[in-house]
């Protein structure tokens, strides 16, 4: 009896190779996702850097206009002589970032933290690597809408990432993909 319980805790136990595969592969979407959304944002940043100092671009008449500007501070532009303290907040959300993706378990929590990644890194490379230096960099905004501050591709995905992690904790889904058990005191 005892072998046999041995034995269905062995690695060559079908139940847990899938028990082990499945974080793998939710990291795996995880690193996609981020990696695809940070290679997005810092692509349209140069693009945008490349091809707007001329003036706007009308995408979409008034609604839509590329207008390239340079954000020292959060959204709104609010806080800018706090940039470095954005950018040491922005460098502790990515370690904590990472150090949460080691439970992942469920595939729209890997997109989610995904995304938020992306978005903040994104934001975090202008800041050490932009003017006027290191941690005190300007994020490149190009995106403008009607009574809307400029934004970038970071800024919707942090938005975006923020959605999930909303949806993901009102249904109770851990992120290792479980449920959250209601207390039955």
């Amino acid at each position: 009896m005892q072998a046999a319980r041995g034995a269905s805790l062995s690695s060559s136990d079908p139940g847990t190779h899938e028990a082990t595969a499945r974080p793998r592969r939710t990291w795996g979407l995880f690193a996609l996702v981020a990696a695809a959304a940070y290679a997005v944002d810092l692509g349209t940043k140069q693009w945008a850097l490349a091809n707007l100092d001329d003036g706007d671009i009308s995408v979409v008449g008034d609604w839509l206009v590329l207008h390239l500007t340079h954000n020292p501070g959060a959204a709104f532009s609010t806080g800018t002589e706090f940039t470095i303290v954005f950018s040491c907040l922005a460098l502790v959300a990515v370690l904590v970032v990472l150090w949460l993706s080691r439970r992942l378990g469920s595939p729209l929590w890997a997109v989610g933290l995904g995304m938020l990644l992306g978005g903040v890194a994104g934001n975090l490379t202008d800041r050490i690597v932009r003017d006027p230096g290191v941690m005190r960099g300007h994020v490149v905004d190009f995106l403008m809408l009607p009574n809307w501050p400029v934004f970038n591709v970071a800024d919707i995905c942090i938005n975006v990432a923020a959605g999930v992690i909303i949806l993901q904790s009102f249904r109770g889904v851990t992120l290792a993909g479980g449920r959250v058990r209601k207390d039955e005191s």
